[in-house]
């Protein structure tokens, strides 16, 4: 295989140009989900009830709530009647549906009419079409002019797939001229770092690409992972370049140098590979997809990177090698020579710190508060103000809508009772109190009956002054579904945005405990076979472990809320993506062991491999600052800041815990080990 690289590298070249190109092309048919919904598991209620609805009825859940200042009744009946005619809203919902408003509105039910109007403001409920969402709340704002406000659901959809493309290519300019710049600084060369970034970019593309095989991404997966899959695989690219360079130093010709590399890097790649797709393969076991399918880019992603690093690479390296030697330069960088012996005199205070942050930082991230879904807007973006001016003025509202079987009118008028009845339900509008009981279906309106009524459901709106997620909007949704099982059973179904998420944080609650254990077993495994050791994989993975423990307990400490989603996705990439450092050093310091004492071989390591990990630190660390701080998603950045403190967090655990773990365990690791001939020299003169 390798002969064949080398001796065809301008057909190599060629073809994964040509597949790049392709690729590119292919990603343009690829469609992004932004509904989180759709990635709730199919047996979940929610999901049930969803499809039940868009059987049954031909409108679909109010997800946008419109208002607009001072207008008098009249004039807000005007601007419904402009919202109905919006391409993409399927339903508008006001006062007059709620009461008869040819009475005088003094003598209603205020509460009732301070759900829709008050204070001279009106607000709507819109029902807009999924896929429909950006245009249809464009033209709403067209409507409403400036000082109107948009929020809900369909709103978070249009304006994160407004911002999602422009923030990915925002995220990818600023992050290449780091990574550039961090990759000029550990190479001698001006042009080497076109190589790597060449390597990897290619894999990125047709990843993207391959994408439109499967038909769609989550938003998530769009924003992520194709800069997670440029930050974790450039080590492979760094690997084999470095390698072939030292052959040339050597005197080997290109050719030969290139063939020796590939030998040689090949066993350091493929481990390191191996650990990072191994993770990335445990999100595939959750059941919320999101966490699925980003999984799956991931995973094809290490696969694609791996391949292109040991077939493209090589012959692209071959081709223009001569650019390399032309541009070299001295190293920028210090020599950390001594840095070692500095590192080790921490050992003992690191030790004792670590050890006693672990155990709280572990309580610590279990009790976390989590949002489970889009999080708090910030207030700089056109939606944080509008939640802000809505809230302000109506308070929180919710809707939640209850399905039952239609043939049983006088059960129906009872639960609906009943459900007036609990803590923070506004309003209830369904055909029994809203049209009445007493009229038969067949002397309704065309408009009401389908409101209301199909040929087998009844549905019935529940407006509440809750949010959408946290203890209250979850409570609410419990107690609804008791009422509605209470009178119809299993018949009863509930959907809305408080529903979905509640059956989100079921689910992703349930991830959460699989994904990490699949994650240990995964990786502990690959570090069983590559050290052929029982104690260096625990003591590896106590040492990433810990990393994410601390990293995960830091929004408990300062009281702050954590998106779930970037939780369980980091808490998983953040070990896959940063073992790789911890393995560095400990395959060194096994090699180094064997003509060294202890100390000599750790210290000796830490001066070689400081540097290296320092760079894979820095790259995934600077990807992930920099996702949190050019994305206005709360899921992507939270992601990104999670993940880029993580690698910081990994880096210094790695250079200054794992060391003194090693020493501890030293003679340990020597009785629980095959092949580890550990030099027996004594620890003397060596601290003078």
């Amino acid at each position: 295989m390798i002969e064949f690289i080398i001796r065809y590298k301008k057909s190599v070249t060629m073809i994964f140009f040509l597949l790049s190109v392709l690729s590119a092309i292919g990603f343009l048919f690829v469609n992004v989900n932004y509904n989180m919904k759709d990635y709730i598991p199919a047996e979940a209620e929610s999901t049930v009830a969803l499809e039940v609805m868009e059987e049954e009825f031909t409108s679909g859940i109010p997800n946008t709530s419109v208002m607009v200042e001072n207008v008098t009744i009249q004039e807000a009946l005007v601007i419904k009647e402009k919202l109905n005619k919006v391409q993409g809203v399927t339903d508008v919902m006001w006062l007059d549906d709620a009461i008869d408003i040819r009475t005088p509105i003094e003598t209603g039910d205020q509460g009732t009419i301070e759900n829709y109007y008050k204070n001279n403001h009106a607000l709507y409920s819109v029902t807009i079409e999924s896929g429909k969402e950006v245009e249809a709340t464009e033209d709403i704002y067209q409507i409403i002019g400036e000082k109107g406000s948009l929020i809900g659901e369909a709103a978070n959809t249009a304006t994160q797939q407004k911002m999602t493309g422009q923030e990915t290519l925002l995220a990818a300019g600023i992050l290449i001229p780091i990574i550039i710049i961090i990759l000029v600084l550990s190479t001698n060369s001006w042009v080497e770092p076109l190589f790597f970034l060449t390597a990897i970019g290619v894999s990125v593309i047709i990843n993207l690409g391959s994408n439109v095989f499967i038909g769609e991404v989550s938003f998530v997966t769009q924003s992520v992972a194709p800069i997670l899959q440029l930050a974790v695989s450039l080590d492979y690219a760094i690997f084999l370049l470095h390698s072939f360079q030292d052959y040339r130093k050597q005197g080997h010709e290109p050719n030969e140098a290139m063939k020796l590399a590939m030998k040689e890097s090949f066993s350091v790649i493929a481990s390191s590979a191996s650990t990072t797709l191994f993770g990335f393969i445990a999100l595939l076991f959750m059941d919320f997809e999101i966490g699925s399918d980003l999984g799956l880019n991931l995973v094809k992603g290490i696969i694609l990177s791996f391949i292109s690093v040991m077939v493209f690479l090589p012959a692209l390296t071959l081709l223009f090698h001569h650019w390399i030697e032309k541009t070299q330069h001295k190293s920028l960088i210090p020599n950390f020579k001594g840095i070692g012996k500095k590192t080790l005199k921490l050992r003992f205070p690191v030790l004792i710190f670590v050890l006693l942050l672990v155990i709280p930082s572990f309580l610590a991230q279990k009790e976390t508060s989590f949002t489970y879904g889009m999080g708090d807007q910030p207030d700089s973006t056109r939606l944080g103000q509008d939640i802000q001016k809505v809230e302000e003025i109506f308070g929180e509202s919710t809707a939640v809508v209850l399905l039952v079987p239609n043939n049983e009118i006088g059960k129906e008028k009872e639960m609906i009772a009943s459900i007036e009845e609990v803590d923070h339900v506004s309003n209830v509008i369904g055909y029994t109190n809203m049209v009445g009981s007493t009229i038969p279906q067949e002397y309704l309106e065309e408009e009401a009956k389908e409101q209301f009524l199909s040929n087998n459901y009844s549905r019935i709106i529940i407006n509440t002054d809750a949010g959408t997620e946290g203890d209250i909007p979850f409570q609410l949704v419990e107690e609804i579904r008791e009422i509605g099982t209470k009178y119809f059973g299993n018949q009863a179904l509930t959907l809305g945005e408080s529903v979905a998420l509640y059956d989100m944080k079921s689910t992703v609650t349930e991830d959460n405990s699989l994904v990490n254990t699949l994650t240990v077993i995964a990786v502990g495994f690959v570090l069983l076979v590559t050290f052929k050791s029982l104690s260096l994989p625990i003591i590896l993975l106590l040492t990433i472990q810990s990393s994410v423990w601390i990293n995960l307990a830091i929004p408990y400490f300062t009281d702050t809320s954590l998106v779930f989603i970037g939780y369980l996705i980091v808490s998983t990439v953040q070990l896959a993506a940063t073992v790789d450092y911890a393995i560095l050093l400990t395959e060194t310091y096994k090699h180094n062991r064997g003509k060294l004492s202890p100390k000599q071989a750790m210290r000796k390591t830490i001066d070689e491999k400081l540097f290296s990990i320092i760079v894979s630190a820095s790259i995934l660390s600077s990807v992930g600052f920099i996702l949190w701080l050019t994305s206005s998603n709360p899921i992507v950045g939270s992601i990104g800041l999670l993940l880029g403190r993580g690698a910081l967090l990994a880096f210094l655990l790695v250079i200054l815990f794992l060391p003194a773990l090693l020493l501890l365990c030293d003679k340990l690791i020597q009785k629980t080990s095959l092949q580890m001939d550990f030099s027996n020299k004594e620890e003397k003169h060596e601290d003078h």
